[in-house]
């Protein structure tokens, strides 16, 4: 029999992000006196250079974070608005708004805000020293991944429409191996502009010029006075009870609040009676988050433009309405959706003094928009495609707005303090994988490796699929697979560890005062603790 991963241990600090350079990078930060939050953004700003196809400066971020002094959880929403230009006229004679290209490129990049204010309110190290790792991983060049690789293949079409993204992701015009030296310098450029200037350099400096004069020159929208009147936000996370514990998510326009309502739901169930991995288990987990995407996708975008009634929707009377419609045995009708992008990449650290932040990022799509701009090495998101062009829709395109995010960094607490951190890559799976390693971890006992290994499943739509489909890893029994398709639902089985699933991380605090780290084997990542 195959011995099973473990878990890392450690007592003092623990570092858990899908490529192992990042985490190595983040721990090197801890060693050097820095805290949590230094590492973090060290891990974040190497995700930018060693995951480009999943993350980049040219993306957005959102961040979970407890301060031991503060004693409370704080959230910072690092997701961009839209340009003052992007409006429904922008886009006139369209159905949508495009997916790749310049046009694509709707809101300004939130990623770079992120860092700054992480830093600025709790870091205890120059943001030079911080992002030092990242600037010698672009200028020297790393090792590239088996997942960039597969990446780069699957989208090389895409990236040749550029010749500046062609450039750099295609060099001599071909799809670089895996494990070849990959080096980004204009990239390592912008890192030392920043390391040097600041926020500000990337939305009212030499950056925010060359990426908006890039774009006007290709028939983008966005303006330097779009970059520099760019602000991210402190906010309140959303929380919510279960089985004596506090769950806590990001507001809106995240969808965080759905994994509150999934766990909502699932709290009227008693799981001591079913079994983990049985069909039992499966079918209730994925009939709760299904509810919960009904109202998501009737309510979600940015909420100062919409009302969201999240004290229903986050209500223990609307769980237990919601749980009384869950049939054993068959599928409710399935929620009314698009196909969302699932290039993302999730991290959590915690250090020494009981600080803890749990991140996520994104380009959107792999790549994103597909455009680096100009001479700077940055892949721009093309998260702002996901607003809709039906002037009735709850998402509608508006200038300055922030558009419905897939995004939603996780944290759970015990007697006010932090002792689970967890998320995961995936769009519309970010809030089926986060339950599935929360009830393993919390009501299953299991520690962080076990959660994120065991066999998982994803609902939804992925891009260029037709149909809502229940994909399955290989590993869930056959007996299992059938029973889900007879209880209605479309299943498809796909491989053991399967990309689709995403890439998720933990951290769990025992009681005992250890820390447990576990990274995707899905992913290249790793988890460092001591």
């Amino acid at each position: 029999m195959a011995q099973k991963n473990r878990s890392a241990i450690g007592t003092q600090a623990m570092v858990v992000s899908p490529h192992r350079l990042a985490t190595a990078a983040g721990a090197r930060i801890l060693e050097r006196g820095g805290n949590a939050f230094d590492a973090a953004v060290a891990v974040s700003s190497c995700l930018a250079v060693v995951y480009p196809h999943m993350t980049g400066m040219g993306g957005d971020s959102f961040w979970m974070t407890y301060h031991t002094d503060e004693k409370e959880i704080r959230g910072y929403n690092g997701s961009g608005r839209s340009g003052y230009k992007a409006d429904l006229q922008a886009f006139a004679g369209l159905a949508s708004i495009p997916t790749r290209g310049p046009l694509s490129a709707v809101t300004v990049p939130g990623m770079v805000d992120a860092w700054a204010a992480v830093l600025g309110e709790y870091g205890r190290l120059p943001f030079g020293d911080v992002l030092q790792p990242a600037i010698d991983y672009a200028a020297g060049g790393f090792p590239l991944s088996c997942d960039q690789y597969e990446n780069t293949r699957l989208h090389a079409e895409m990236l040749s429409r550029s010749p500046v993204t062609s450039r750099v992701y295609l060099p001599q015009g071909a799809v670089p191996k895996a494990g070849s030296r990959f080096v980004q310098r204009e990239l390592a450029g912008s890192l030392r502009e920043i390391a040097a200037n600041g926020r500000d350099a990337f939305y009212k400096g030499a950056l925010a010029a060359e990426i908006t004069g890039f774009l006007r020159q290709q028939g983008g929208l966005l303006t330097a006075d779009d970059f520099a009147d760019h602000r991210g936000d402190w906010v309140t996370p959303l929380s919510s009870g279960y089985r004596g514990c506090d769950v806590f998510q990001m507001p809106p326009n995240s969808q965080g609040f759905v994994g509150l309502m999934a766990l909502n739901i699932l709290e009227r169930f008693d799981f001591s009676a079913v079994e983990h991995g049985s069909k039992e288990y499966y079918h209730l987990l994925i009939e709760a988050l299904k509810l919960g995407f009904s109202d998501r996708n009737e309510v979600l975008t940015d909420p100062e433009f919409s009302q969201i009634p999240l004290d229903r929707l986050l209500s223990k009377r609307y769980a237990a309405e919601l749980a009384q419609t869950i049939q054993p045995g068959r599928t409710a009708g399935e929620p009314a959706g698009q196909a969302m992008g699932s290039d993302t990449a999730y991290a959590a650290v915690t250090d020494k003094d009981g600080n803890a932040v749990s991140f996520i990022q994104s380009l959107y799509f792999e790549f994103g928009s597909g455009v680096a701009a100009g001479e700077t090495g940055i892949l721009l998101q093309n998260r702002g495609s996901f607003f809709s062009l039906d002037p009735n829709h709850v998402n509608t395109l508006k200038p300055r707005k922030r558009t419905f995010h897939t995004l939603m960094p996780a944290m759970a607490c015990r007697e006010g303090k932090p002792f689970l951190l967890y998320g995961t890559q995936g769009g519309e799976g970010q809030p089926q994988t986060q339950t599935a390693i929360f009830t393993r971890m919390f009501d299953y006992g299991m520690d962080p490796q076990q959660a994120v290994d065991e066999p998982r499943f994803v609902w939804g739509r992925t891009w260029g699929e037709p149909t809502q489909e229940l994909k399955l890893e290989s590993r869930i029994a056959e007996s299992t697979a059938k029973w889900l398709a007879e209880a209605g639902h479309t299943v498809r089985v796909v491989g053991d560890f399967d990309g689709v699933m995403g890439h998720a991380h933990a951290i769990k605090m025992t009681e005992d005062g250890n820390l447990q780290g576990g990274a995707d084997p899905r992913s290249d990542g790793a988890a460092i603790g001591w």
